[in-house]
């Protein structure tokens, strides 16, 4: 990956503290091909390509993945998990999470975990990612909460 400016897209990958997304993070343009995993929802196959990814496969228990991605337990179930390459020339923000206000008392810091933003926007169309794996139920036994 080699470095390059868009501000438009790093400013969609940042939150605010509270929010989720990025607290920081750099762009980047895909030189070579590129594996991401996507931890997602299977009764909702819509959020399979959706823009948040991880550039290592994940490992569980659930609970200690969305601490360490800030991931609240109202915004996926983190029950599928799925892989894809980067299309080459695609424009990725990288960097750690922000902190994530959630329901309850599940409130997540800041991480210092590495995300990957990509801005897919199948609605629109907009696909970043291709050769994707099916998903596969997320975690297996041996990682289960």
């Amino acid at each position: 990956m080699t470095p390059v400016d868009d501000a438009a897209l790093l400013a969609l990958a940042i939150g605010a503290p509270g929010q989720g997304k990025l607290c920081t993070g750099r762009v980047y343009q895909v030189t070579a091909p590129t594996t991401v995993y996507r931890v997602w929802t299977a009764s909702k196959a819509y959020t399979q390509l959706g823009g948040w990814w991880s550039l290592t496969a994940p490992v569980g228990p659930v609970a200690a993945y969305r601490a360490d991605n800030a991931i609240c337990a109202e915004w996926s179930a983190l029950d599928t998990v799925s892989s894809c390459t980067i299309k080459l020339g695609a424009h990725v923000v990288i960097g750690p999470g922000q902190s994530a206000d959630c329901e309850g008392d599940a409130d997540h810091a800041q991480s210092a975990t590495n995300q990957v933003f990509i801005p897919n926007d199948t609605r629109k169309g907009q696909l970043f990612v291709d050769s994707c794996t099916p998903g596969v139920p997320w975690p297996g036994p041996a990682a289960a909460p």
